[in-house]
């Protein structure tokens, strides 16, 4: 069980907008990605990183960009956001109808308000990132930019904090039932499951998908969970 947990429920939201431009996230059997235009392009480069840039955003030198490999054979672009005061880091996993793009100005936000280091990345299939979306890509994919966390920057568990968005959520849990030292766990309109986001289901089906409501069962953390109380986006 998780040490603590926190909720916070912001208020009613109802974006039409958004429901209008983004797909159902899951079918019953299979997971359903929507995804966004790229806003990052992957340059030729030497080694296991490549140099990337943000289209319309200067390089910086606190931001390095990094190619990596994940156990399914896909490469996913992943960016880590430098703060020359930090203690702590985010690992950071967007929603359904992002990239890295189109979070560029919540990382800047992120990091310069909270000063923390930030480590963000898209799932294979989004982006620069290749491959197809899938939830066992999802899972494959942060565990690799977990693994680019501490062979190139040192980062300890005690001193991670897990974010997880939306569809973010599941991989999020994916891993941080399986770190035992993390030092918090972000849940961002989570989900429960890929079924529980259709009906209202108590049990969990074998078929089901992103079995979050199972795994936070041995999530060994604090847990702050932000959800609104009516929300139409995924």
């Amino acid at each position: 069980m998780a040490t603590s947990v926190r909720i916070a429920v912001v208020g009613d939201v109802h974006d039409d907008w958004n429901q209008k431009r983004i797909q159902r996230p899951f079918s019953i059997c299979s997971s359903h990605f929507s995804r966004r235009n790229p806003r990052l392009t992957r340059c030729s480069g030497e080694g296991g990183d490549r140099e990337a840039v943000l289209l319309g955003v200067s390089v910086e030198k606190n931001m390095d960009v990094h190619l990596v490999e994940t156990k399914a054979g896909n490469k996913i672009v992943a960016t880590f956001w430098r703060h020359p005061y930090a203690r702590f880091t985010i690992l950071y996993s967007h929603g359904n109808a992002a990239d890295l793009g189109q979070m560029l100005d919540l990382f800047i936000e992120l990091r310069a308000h909270l000063r923390v280091n930030i480590m963000c990345y898209d799932y294979s299939g989004y982006g620069a990132s290749t491959g197809k979306p899938s939830e066992f890509n999802t899972y494959t994919d942060i565990e690799a930019v977990y693994e680019c966390l501490k062979r190139e920057y040192g980062i300890l568990p005690e001193d991670l904090i897990l974010y997880g968005q939306s569809v973010g959520s599941g991989p999020t849990l994916h891993l941080a039932a399986r770190l035992s030292r993390l030092r918090g766990v972000v849940l961002h309109s989570a989900i429960l499951s890929g079924i529980r986001v259709l009906y209202p289901v108590k049990m969990t089906f074998w078929f089901d998908i992103f079995k979050n409501i199972d795994k936070i069962r041995v999530v060994n953390c604090p847990v702050l969970v932000i959800h609104v109380s009516l929300c139409s986006y995924l």
